[in-house]
């Protein structure tokens, strides 16, 4: 969406406020379906929800360009898509967290969240150029009908392969294990309460919301950043080359915080230096943005900032299965849940402060506040020992659900 908003907006009539709105509303949709992902994946697994979440929103996209022209207010069909997307893919990363903490040694974790992750920005990379071509030359709704059929594919080859597989081994994931029950115990209050009273508890989920708040902005607008600023620039550079630099980077942040724990540093030490690689010295680089005269110098500060923000794959995204790796699933939704409110609130306000100032300036100062802010709690705050113990009786108590 980031990437034919500019196109939409211009066919559509739309103000930034408005793009700001169909933009915003994503993270709206998101937010409800975060907790309950990640409890359903710390029940039933994490890559059965993957699987039938990436179905029901590949044929969510897909049918979008559908809703824009077929409905008298488009603004209106927009908002309602993004808004049912968010909620499609609301369960993704719970259920990798879900999936990570019962599956992972602590200190492999940091390695296969970063992969799991460049996973993430090689598709944000591939439909950024491909998508900017296509938009290019056939027009908005290609990019959507292409992103969303192919989800659709991969959904079905997993189906086929991992569902209904027929090798010598019989299916790796069979249809009747969807309605299986991990182990579990009952959810209690009062241990959610005595959990989210710990302040790395507390710290995870702050730093977690400012890092997801910023990341979702600079997602959202930085295509429209490049239109305004550099009209005549092609639209595949800044939407291929951050994501380019994101990959290795995110890699190299997960063997690198491994290598460091396998070598006797502190975990906490560890999780503490990846975010500040990841809030920290990427401010710098979005500092730099407001005095960016030339399009090669914005890519390249561009590209520093959400490379160095791919840390935080071995950061706070990580330190909550540290922290308690029996409710991953549901303690991240509780995360992402308020990163995706926050996000909400700065992708609509930065529109606002666009129109409001004229200056792209205001917004990269804003992201900076805001990261500076999360890293100083969680530097402050944050631990990696377990919390979702019962430590008087020095046993476990586990919180699964």
């Amino acid at each position: 969406m980031p990437i034919c908003a500019v196109t939409m907006a211009e066919q559509f009539q739309w103000t930034k406020r408005e793009s700001g709105m169909v933009l915003g509303s994503f993270f709206w949709g998101y937010c409800f379906t975060q907790v309950i992902g990640g409890y359903i994946s710390d029940r039933v697994g994490g890559e059965k929800v993957l699987l039938l979440s990436a179905a029901a929103w590949g044929a969510m996209t897909a049918f979008t360009p559908i809703l824009a022209h077929f409905c008298s207010q488009p603004i209106v069909s927009m908002t309602l898509a993004r808004f049912l997307m968010g909620l499609l893919q609301g369960v993704h990363y719970p259920s990798l967290a879900s999936l990570c903490s019962q599956k992972v040694v602590e200190s492999e974790r940091g390695f296969l969240m970063s992969t799991v992750g460049s996973g993430s920005y090689l598709g944000t990379l591939v439909i950024g150029g491909a998508g900017s071509l296509m938009l290019d030359l056939y027009g908005w709704e290609s990019v959507f009908y292409v992103a969303g059929l192919l989800s659709v594919l991969w959904a079905y080859c997993m189906w086929k392969y991992l569902l209904k597989g027929e090798g010598e081994n019989g299916p790796i994931i069979t249809l009747e294990s969807l309605g299986s029950r991990g182990t579990q115990s009952k959810l209690t209050r009062r241990n959610w309460l005595r959990l989210f009273k710990q302040p790395a508890v507390c710290a995870v989920i702050v730093t977690h919301l400012c890092t997801a708040s910023t990341f979702f902005t600079l997602l959202s607008w930085l295509p429209t950043f490049f239109k305004d600023t550099f009209p005549d620039a092609k639209g595949w550079v800044f939407n291929v080359i951050p994501w380019f630099v994101a990959i290795p980077s995110s890699l190299f942040s997960g063997c690198l915080s491994d290598h460091l724990i396998s070598q006797g540093f502190d975990t906490a030490s560890v999780r503490k230096l990846m975010q500040f690689f990841s809030m920290g010295v990427s401010s710098v680089f979005t500092l730099c943005l407001c005095g960016t005269t030339t399009f090669p110098t914005a890519v390249a500060f561009v590209s520093a900032t959400m490379g160095l923000t791919t840390f935080s794959h071995s950061g706070v995204s990580v330190n909550v299965q540290d922290l308690a790796p029996s409710c991953a699933g549901a303690l991240f939704g509780v995360m992402n849940t308020c990163g995706a409110f926050s996000g909400v609130i700065m992708v609509y306000l930065c529109g606002y402060l666009i129109e409001a100032t004229g200056s792209w300036a205001s917004v990269f100062m804003l992201i900076t506040v805001v990261n500076i802010l999360g890293l100083a709690i969680f530097l402050a705050f944050a631990e990696a020992r377990r919390v979702d113990i019962d430590g008087a009786k020095g046993r476990y108590h586990n919180i699964h659900i």
